[in-house]
């Protein structure tokens, strides 16, 4: 009968430091799952501002590629007004003090 209880003893302490183990084992799991959440929203919150400002610094190189794309296109059309073989003339006139041979200037005299 003895080895009937010790057999017993054995049987009823196992199951029960297994989930003695089991529950520490969770307990464990939740801890560090518990801890890396909380290091991951730290983490965020530290990373919303530099988010906003980088958003910022984006608005402005826009607006500065915006105005850039505005000059540029304005240059680009000088430019063809310029070196634009069928008008060489006028492109003369307004550059220089210099007429076309065929004209005259005229003074008005009150």
């Amino acid at each position: 009968m003895s080895r009937q209880r010790r057999s017993r003893r054995q049987a009823v302490s196992t199951p029960n430091s297994e989930h003695q183990w089991l529950a520490t084992e969770i307990s464990v799991k939740l801890a560090i799952n518990g801890i890396l959440s909380l290091v991951a929203l730290v983490s965020l919150f530290k990373l919303i501002p530099y988010q906003w400002s980088q958003q910022a610094q984006l608005k402005e190189i826009r607006v500065e590629v915006e105005e850039t794309e505005k000059r540029v296109s304005q240059l680009r059309d000088n430019f063809r007004h310029n070196f634009d073989p069928h008008k060489v003339n006028k492109v003369m006139e307004e550059q220089s003090p210099r007429l076309h041979p065929t004209q005259r200037k005229i003074f008005w005299v009150n």
